[in-house]
């Protein structure tokens, strides 16, 4: 069990429907929700950011399934187990670079079909970092946008999906997720 910190935990929540959005900051791979997302590349190698802290933390066996599967095309998403991850599964979702073309269509397939993967496994709970912002160059402030925006259409459906987290790694990220979240609440 780990001890609480004594840094305020930056966190926001609303309810859409019967399910939860949640906004905080912190590293998706402490996550308990059943699955968190990989910001993956259509190779499917666990590499740097996201990916290389949950290649560290989870161990071999989450990039030999990824070898097993091989690509997944931008937009896409595939799942794995979780190695040694407090959650159960990996959900790789290939967003896109910035500057290939229709990047914002290909963001918003990216967490939709994440949100596929999810019910095809019964998943309840699932933890999202804010997909290419990093070595894909996604502006921040688009991203977080388009993100919210699809995760709240997703949740005016029916469901069985009760908590979407998006774990936002530095207190800057954080801060744009939740003015956009507010500013699409309004």
């Amino acid at each position: 069990m780990k001890e609480a910190s004594d840094q305020p935990v930056n966190k926001m929540e609303i309810t859409l429907n019967q399910s939860r959005l949640i906004l905080e900051q912190g590293d998706i791979t402490e996550s308990n929700a059943e699955a968190i997302v990989n910001a993956a590349n259509s190779d499917l190698i666990l590499g740097a950011g996201v990916a290389g802290a949950i290649r560290k933390k989870g161990g071999p066996e989450i990039q030999k399934e990824c070898d097993r599967i091989g690509h997944c095309p931008v937009g896409d998403a595939v799942i794995t187990s979780a190695g040694n991850l407090n959650c159960q599964y990996v959900i790789h979702a290939v967003g896109p670079r910035w500057g290939e073309g229709e990047e914002t269509s290909k963001l918003k397939n990216a967490l939709l079909n994440s949100l596929k993967r999810a019910e095809e496994n019964q998943i309840s709970s699932i933890a999202f970092p804010a997909l290419s912002t990093g070595i894909f160059g996604f502006p921040l402030e688009l991203a977080a946008t388009t993100l919210l925006n699809a995760a709240i259409d997703y949740f005016s459906t029916e469901t069985q999906i009760q908590s979407l987290t998006f774990v936002l790694f530095d207190a800057e990220s954080f801060h744009v997720f939740k003015e956009k979240l507010n500013e699409i609440k309004k």
